[in-house]
């Protein structure tokens, strides 16, 4: 059953299909939702089996499959099995990683540094031989960065590296198109599990400070994937989605 919460049905993405790695739960389920209201056929990909069962159930999802999208083998045979063209693939999968550059161990850094960049030069490899041309890679990152952080330098370091990755692999896989969503905070169960008992005040702060006057929504990220999705003009770029979160101290 599609949620309430999705915008009316529409004919966007009719007759495509959208793979979501990463669609279990926030932004990627609620970008399997705005998908199946657009029209397009939906395959989730999560590691939790019993939770991405659920959130196919939810999307109304015609398959899914449970296994960590950094495996490299398991992506490289799960592309090889599908039955046919994929046009948008949205990568939601990973986990962020926060502190300072130094205070990483060497092995920690290497970690940190290299896995949102070569998960996506993996996917992007997989995908490009099921992709019909004008379809779309749409990557999830942050905003972090647009300020430089000695307390979370790493997340500046990541986004760094993925902004210049989009361009390259916008023009390597050419017709194809590639884009970056970078999102400040958003009200998400991931957001939750790392805030823990400070998510409230978070969100209180957010609320009062943003030129929005309310927090971010995975809803509202969805709505620009699918746009991303929809609009062929579109490639080799990052999209901010933070609801004035820089303009303020």
């Amino acid at each position: 059953m599609i949620s309430a919460t999705v915008p009316r049905a529409g004919t966007e993405l009719s007759g495509q299909t959208v793979l979501v790695l990463g669609g279990s739960a926030g932004i990627g389920l609620a970008t399997a939702r705005h998908a199946r209201a657009q029209g397009a056929e939906v395959i989730l990909v999560a590691r939790n089996a019993e939770r991405l069962r659920h959130a196919a159930a939810d999307a109304g999802a015609r398959h899914c499959a449970a296994f960590d999208v950094g495996d490299r083998d398991a992506l490289r045979e799960f592309f090889a099995n599908l039955p046919g063209p994929v046009h948008h693939v949205m990568v939601n999968s990973g986990w962020p990683f926060y502190g300072p550059v130094l205070g990483l161990t060497y092995e920690e850094a290497r970690t940190a540094i290299s896995y949102h960049a070569l998960q996506a030069v993996e996917v992007a490899r997989r995908s490009r031989d099921k992709m019909p041309p004008g379809g779309s890679l749409t990557f999830m990152g942050g905003t972090g960065a647009r300020r430089i952080s000695s307390g979370a330098g790493v997340l500046s370091v990541i986004g760094g590296t993925m902004t210049a990755l989009i361009a390259v692999l916008a023009v390597e896989l050419a017709p194809l198109r590639v884009n970056m969503i970078a999102a400040g905070f958003v009200d998400t169960p991931m957001s939750a599990s790392l805030l823990g008992d400070g998510l409230q005040a978070r969100r209180d702060d957010l609320q009062a400070r943003l030129p929005i006057q309310r927090v971010v929504t995975a809803e509202d990220v969805a709505s620009l994937a699918i746009h991303l999705m929809g609009n062929t003009a579109l490639t080799g770029a990052v999209y901010d989605i933070d609801g004035g979160q820089q303009l303020i101290p």
